[in-house]
């Protein structure tokens, strides 16, 4: 397997000077946040305010997740006038109808950092890395670039070892040498992973007993995949929120033959959101063409009635399929 050679020095050393030539800085995000989009952004926020702390710097977003309250709070809003002389700094966003922060264009700079599939490019400064876990190993990344001039503190290194122990799969998806090598940086730190993982990891007990509903629910096509259709008023005959639903996707992750599976939840406005993934055969085409994209093997779409959802599923059993015929064994 050959690993990934970043050649990303350059345009690290032009990130680095436009945050040397700005008094003020503000930090944001894609909304309906993970761990890696609040990691990232709390995480260099927490670089940035060590190493500059006469600069004005602002993690500035509309919403929240709330089982990520772990992590802390961000900042209070902003007035749009603050904006004309910031620059903008926005972290693990593919594109911009993704952003929590709908006032980001009033920034006088723009500068997008993000791992995604680079669809829909924006901003003044680009650094896209498609093949990192993660965002935070992106800002990790950029901190080893930078040591002799950054700050690293221990709030900052729980927050971006944070994402990329939640953005791979407890580094489990696209982990390269590099990926482990800058984990290593972050323990050094002395990090508390026992709490960390305590807090990301243990389950309300009502939430184990309606996994095992849920499990009940899967259903698989005839190529075998595997998925779930979780309604509004499902999701409030057991009890759950928006958030704890879409983690049903991962219920589904270790069914042998489904190398493709899909959960769908009805939002409270009547949109229904798919959480794409896969093993081998990528899904982020199916999410493009369905509203969404994201990565190769970890998608998100947006379907308009259940009628998409169907159109959606079918069109990955056939993916599947394809994929199945032309490759032997037990996948």
């Amino acid at each position: 397997m050959a690993f990934p050679v970043y050649n990303n020095r350059p345009v690290m050393t032009q990130i680095l000077e436009k945050i040397k030539a700005y008094h003020k800085i503000i930090v944001m995000r894609h909304f309906r946040p993970d761990g890696d989009a609040i990691g990232s952004t709390k995480g260099l926020v927490s670089i940035l305010k060590a190493t500059y702390p006469d600069k004005e710097i602002y993690l500035q977003n509309d919403d929240f997740a709330a089982y990520l309250a772990f992590m802390g709070e961000e900042d209070a809003p902003l007035p749009d006038e603050a904006y004309a002389d910031a620059l903008g700094i926005v972290i693990d966003t593919g594109t911009v109808n993704r952003m929590s922060n709908k006032r980001f264009s009033l920034c006088r700079e723009v500068i997008k950092i993000d791992h995604h599939i680079d669809d829909k490019p924006y901003g003044d400064i680009s650094w896209v890395e498609e093949e990192r876990s993660s965002a935070c190993e992106m800002i990790v990344a950029f901190y080893e670039a930078f040591k002799n001039e950054l700050v690293m503190t221990k709030e900052a290194a729980t927050y971006l070892y944070t994402g990329m122990v939640t953005d791979s799969g407890r580094f489990r998806f696209a982990v390269t040498p590099e990926t482990l090598r800058l984990a290593a940086l972050l323990l050094e730190e002395e990090i508390d992973t026992e709490t960390l993982f305590a807090q990301l990891y243990m389950k309300d007990f009502h939430i184990l007993l309606t996994n095992g509903e849920l499990m009940r629910r899967i259903q698989r096509t005839p190529n075998g995949v595997a998925w779930l259709y979780i309604s509004k008023a499902d999701r409030e005959a057991l009890g759950l929120t928006v958030e704890e639903a879409a983690n049903c996707v991962g219920l589904m992750e270790s069914i042998k033959g489904s190398l493709i599976w899909l959960a769908f939840i009805e939002y409270d406005d009547g949109s229904i959101r798919g959480r794409l993934r896969s093993r081998f055969v990528a899904v982020q085409p199916l999410g493009v063409a369905h509203h969404g994209g994201g990565h190769a093997n970890a998608s998100g779409a947006i379907c308009d009635s259940e009628e998409e959802v169907r159109q959606l599923i079918d069109e990955a059993d056939a993916r599947l399929g394809e994929y199945k015929a032309t490759h032997e064994g037990w996948l």
